[in-house]
């Protein structure tokens, strides 16, 4: 599959591909997911490893750190986990075909095929998602800082899927990542995702 040039854009920070003839794999995470430090420490990390590849060692470095559990981690706090999933789910069959998603503690992993622009989608998820954190942060103690101006960092990684092994793989990767963390032992144990299997 041919991807043209007037697909790509950016806002300064990350590239992004929007297409909504192809699946795609998105990212995006808490503003204070990844604090300076340990972006100053990612670098550092970044420059032992040389040049070769360095975007996909870069993307590897950070699925660690997040995993790592930096920042308020307000998804890790049911209510907004819940608001969260509902907003993933409001939609799908409507812009989306949602197919698979998980709510890790500090960011959010979606395999989705999009119906309307990918900046639209991720615009909605975050807009109610921010708003409903603010609102309610005394109320359910989600520890996001009394001075914060922004509860989700403003990009997100996308990645459109190339092949049917890349599908399969992408899916098996967002279920697995709160196996990976050490959150559960079993994708679907983790609640807050499609591998969960309710009662068990």
């Amino acid at each position: 599959m041919e991807k043209d040039s007037k697909n790509w854009h950016s806002r300064g920070y990350l590239p992004h591909y929007d297409n909504s003839d192809v699946y795609q794999s998105l990212t995006f995470r808490l503003a204070d997911s990844l604090p300076q430090k340990v972006l100053r420490v990612l670098e550092v990390d970044l420059s032992i490893l040389g040049e070769d590849d360095l975007d996909i060692k870069r993307r590897k470095l950070i699925d660690q750190y997040l995993d790592a559990g930096y920042g308020c981690c307000a998804l890790n706090n049911q209510h907004m986990a819940k608001v969260m999933k509902e907003s993933l789910i409001r939609f799908d069959d409507e812009r989306y075909q949602l197919i698979a998603w998980c709510i890790m503690p500090n960011h959010v992993h979606v395999l989705i095929k999009p119906k309307v622009s990918l900046a639209k989608i991720i615009q909605s998820w975050r807009s109610y998602t921010g708003k409903w954190a603010f609102q309610n942060n005394e109320e359910f103690n989600l520890g996001l800082a009394l001075d914060a101006k922004r509860f989700w960092m403003r990009d997100y990684w996308d990645r459109y899927i190339r092949s049917e092994k890349h599908y399969y793989t992408a899916i098996d990767y967002i279920h697995q990542n709160p196996v990976k963390a050490g959150l559960c032992q079993e994708a679907k144990k983790w609640k807050w995702s499609s591998a969960y299997a309710d009662g068990v």
